[in-house]
């Protein structure tokens, strides 16, 4: 018959003064060199200024896309694809153009805040529909979208406080 697993192997435990202490070393430990490694509060105001953009694609069917980025030329190369990333929404209607740049805000809290009311108020407005009989109806439909945008950055000024902001329509305003 067989006798139990721990009288045949039984457990070593090491005492605690047996342990051999390691000499310490010159480097500080791995905890103190990260919070050496952190930002400054000080240093963290001189970060890139966040702004919001608007951009709107050149190819049918016209799109646009609202974003905010610390680079907006770098972001640009992205949507369009002449660097790596970008928005997935934006490989389609490829060269993209800049039709409003929205500038001073404190951070990216406030740029985020203000690209999602942006987009909610874009989602959330009724579109003017179509007048198949109207003679004058363009090709181009991009005034019909640039204003529709508008419309939805009017609500979003009414909505926060948006004195400090300095906005920039490259295309209209319409």
């Amino acid at each position: 018959m067989m006798g139990r697993l721990s009288s045949i192997f039984p457990s070593v435990k090491i005492p605690k003064n047996d342990v051999v202490r390691a000499k310490p070393s010159s480097t500080p430990p791995l905890k103190s060199r990260k919070a050496e490694e952190k930002v400054s509060p000080e240093s963290s105001k001189k970060s890139k200024p966040w702004c919001a953009y608007l951009i709107i694609s050149t190819t049918a069917p016209i799109k646009t896309y609202v974003g905010v980025t610390t680079s907006f030329s770098r972001r640009m190369k992205q949507h369009n694809g002449e660097l790596k990333g970008g928005a997935k929404a934006t490989r389609s209607g490829r060269p993209w153009i800049c039709a409003c740049l929205i500038e001073g805000f404190k951070d990216q809290s406030e740029a985020s805040e203000f690209e999602a009311k942006w987009k909610s108020f874009s989602r959330k407005l009724p579109r003017k529909k179509k007048n198949e009989n109207t003679e004058n109806q363009v090709k181009d439909c991009s005034p019909p979208l640039l204003q529709y945008r508008q419309a939805a950055l009017k609500r979003v000024e009414g909505s926060l406080d948006c004195r400090h902001l300095e906005i920039d329509w490259h295309l209209g305003p319409f």
